[in-house]
């Protein structure tokens, strides 16, 4: 019985560390020793007994376990004379659910590196097969399978071929670099080769990162014609890359470049392309879009975001995200729970025909610093305040007093701001804030603004409030909030000129404001009085609805406000905003400024839905004349966006922007798409109808195809093809 006892533990630990050397590329990585066999092991046969011939021999129903591999065969026999191990399928290994080899015999040889498997297959992360004749393991690192079928997809038992398949006369396996070599490859879709290789690599799924080619795409436009980009992946090191997609057509070549790093503290990511087209013949185009963060000492955050183009047009040539203005941006934060630091540099390249890029502010730097204290003598907050703003054209022109020209303008602000709350009768709610704040002005290259100016603004406030609840019998509550606000500011000082707060938002954020202009370079003057009310109602099925009106009324007029901003006059435009929810699934808001002639003078609605198959989104905008902001029409816009799921394998989307003041499309796209567990097909058309000086209409196709399998991440749902007859 020792003896007996002595064998079947060598017939434990021979039947489960071949297959821990051949299934776990994630330890032979780091080493080519073989697991630890001191490691828990079980075996569980129908029978084990002992030949005369001292063969031990375990059958029926076996299963061997170590660690997170288990072996199922219907027969092993291990040889104690010359060490082999022969065994008889089926056989199934897996480990972890991240390969599994399945074979119909296999036979090892005593040093438990070489062996030879036939009519194997291996299944890499229940996705990516490799059936084959036969399977050999060599040196505990490399498996080589001869006459080999490989694919992702599901492969019926009638005998139909899958959707896609690479034939190859040998397909090498290195475990250690989790890499597959293939020779003499053919790429089959649906049984008829479509390409030859003669050689070829390719990363096998466990590899997240491996220097290679991605999937290819096919883009088609109205100026560049058809062409092919095929991007090959560098890798520089554990947290480099570097990816170049050369973009060939009968109109351009183009190099895109894109370079990513990241830092024990930080990342950075490039964008680039160099161009030579048709376009602009014998002229270098290109762009480079840049950004990155990094984690400072002393809770300091830094970040940059840099874009710059070649001309004007690139940006819609070559389908970059569709802007018409360049902002290259470094930011210095630091946030803590009672104090915030900012600042920044900015500078702006403007694509629009009606802008001059030396007429506009180009070159902007800010700094803001603002603290808060809980003084326990008055209660309440107190917040301090410093602010510096800067911005330069590269125009020397002196402004006047119609055109800015180049003018630069330069600002200080300090402000010092108390608040407190508290709880009177009734439920009523009261808060009150007094404050000043000190600016200082100075303009250059301006004809008109030529001196120093400094001004001191004081204000003060008090908002009430009267929060009410309502019960509903089925559930429901609703919530009514009436707010009524007296405030004052006097904003004291000379003429300044105010080039920050040009364009005025009124909505629910700046309702109780005691200054709606977006910056400091403009306050509100007089006493105003502003009254609203605030309303939700929420339901236990799921159903919500929030809505805000709300009205300022002042002492006197502020001819500064826009036309179009709702706040011109003594009484404003009455606010109107409301929003419906249902869940994650409904979503409509909506906004408008109500005018005392019942008309809106600005009105906005968007939408969402979505439910497991399909997705809608939509946005409405009504904007009245303005002068005062570049409007001498009415603007009335609809964008559509929206996603079909038609079946498990097919999706449609489209998305359109349209011009109902003009009465037509300003830009229009659809887009089909096939996705099952092995490959993945984009197609879409985009059209592009407005014209500048520099960019004429263009229609853009595109079309990618990607096989799944290959460290190709293919979202989170897989579908396989049906094997049935109907």
């Amino acid at each position: 019985m020792p003896k007996t006892g002595n064998l079947r533990r060598a017939l434990l630990l021979s039947a489960v560390l071949p297959w821990l050397a051949l299934t776990a590329p994630a330890l032979q990585a780091q080493t080519a020793a073989p697991p630890d066999p001191a490691q828990p092991a079980m075996l569980v046969a129908d029978q084990v007994f002992i030949t005369p011939d001292r063969t031990l021999v375990a059958e029926g129903n076996v299963e061997a376990f170590q660690g997170n591999i288990r072996l199922r065969a219907r027969k092993i026999t291990f040889d104690q004379t010359n060490g082999t191990l022969q065994i008889e399928g089926p056989i199934r290994i897996d480990q972890n659910g991240g390969i599994t080899i399945l074979a119909n015999a296999a036979e090892l040889d005593r040093d438990l590196r070489n062996g030879l498997l036939t009519g194997a297959r291996m299944v890499f992360q229940q996705q990516l097969q490799l059936a084959s004749l036969q399977m050999t393991r060599v040196s505990g690192r490399y498996t080589q399978l001869y006459k080999t079928a490989v694919t992702s997809c599901h492969v019926c038992d009638d005998g139909r071929p899958p959707l896609w398949q690479i034939r190859a006369e040998r397909v090498i396996h290195d475990q250690q670099e989790r890499q597959l070599y293939f020779e003499s490859a053919q790429l089959r879709v649906l049984d008829v080769p479509v390409f030859y290789f003669p050689a070829i690599r390719l990363p096998d799924p466990s590899l997240e990162r491996a220097s290679g080619f991605l999937v290819p795409s096919v883009r088609s436009t109205s100026n560049l014609g058809t062409g092919i980009k095929v991007p090959y992946f560098f890798t520089l090191g554990p947290h480099r890359d570097l990816t170049l997609a050369p973009y060939i057509s009968s109109s351009t070549q183009t190099l895109d470049m894109r370079y990513r790093q990241a830092f024990r503290r930080g990342r950075i990511e490039f964008n680039a392309a160099y161009t030579r087209d048709d376009l602009f013949s014998g002229e270098d185009r290109g762009y480079v879009f840049g950004e990155g963060q990094f984690d400072l000492p002393r809770d300091f955050r830094f970040t940059f975001d840099v874009k710059a183009v070649s001309d004007d047009a690139y940006v819609a040539d070559y389908g970059l995200p569709d802007l018409d203005r360049l902002r290259s941006e470094a930011v210095l934060t630091r946030s803590k729970r009672d104090s915030l630091f900012r600042t920044s540099f900015t500078h702006y390249k403007t694509l629009r025909d009606s802008e001059e890029q030396s007429d506009i502010p180009s070159g902007i730097a800010e700094a803001f610093y603002q603290t808060r204290y809980f003084p326990a003598l008055t209660g309440g907050e107190l917040r301090l305040t410093l602010q510096g703003h800067g911005h330069h054209r590269s125009s020397s022109i002196e402004g006047t007093a119609t055109d800015s020209n180049g003018r630069d303008l330069s600002r200080l602000t300090a402000d010092v701001d108390w608040r407190r709350s508290w709880r009177l009768g009734y439920g009523i709610l009261a808060e009150w804030e007094i404050g000043a704040a000190g600016d200082a002005f100075r303009a250059y290259d301006d004809a008109v603004f030529t001196e120093e100016v400094t001004r001191l603004t004081p204000r003060s406030a008090l908002t009430l409030r009267l929060p009410m609840i309502r019960r509903e019998a089925g559930g429901a509550s609703q919530y009514l909030e009436p707010i009524l606000q007296l405030g004052w500011r006097d904003e004291g000082g000379g003429n300044v000129v105010s080039e920050e707060s040009r364009f005025v938002e009124f909505d629910q954020g700046n309702l109780l404001s005691l200054s709606r202009f977006p910056a400091n370079d403009a306050r509100e003057d007089g006493l105003t009085l502003v009254y609203g009310a605030n309303w939700a109602r929420y339901a236990p099925t799921g159903w919500q609805a929030y809505a805000t009106a709300g009205q300022v009324l002042r002492s006197d007029g502020d001819d500064r406000f826009t036309k179009s901003s709702g706040l011109g006059g003594s009484t404003s435009d009455i606010l109107l905003a409301g929003q419906i929810k249902y869940g994650d699934s409904l979503a409509i808001s909506t906004r408008g400024l109500l005018n005392g002639s019942l008309n809106f003078s600005k009105a906005e609605l968007r939408g969402e839905w979505h439910t497991s198959r399909s997705s809608l989104a939509g946005t409405y905008l009504w904007l009245g004349t303005d002068p005062d902001e570049d409007r001498d029409e009415e603007s009335s816009e609809l964008w559509v966006d929206g996603r079909y799921d038609i079946n498990p394998n097919w999706s449609a989307s489209a998305r359109l922007r349209y011009d109902i003041a003009g009465a037509q499309a300003t830009r229009a796209g659809l887009g089909v798409a096939y996705s099952n567990e092995c490959v993945t097909v984009d197609v879409s058309v985009n059209r592009r109808y407005t014209s500048t000086t520099s960019v004429e209409p263009t229609t853009d196709f595109g079309f990618t195809i990607s096989l799944s399998g290959f460290s190709v991440k293919s979202g989170s749902k897989q579908y396989r093809r049906s094997c049935s007859k109907t």
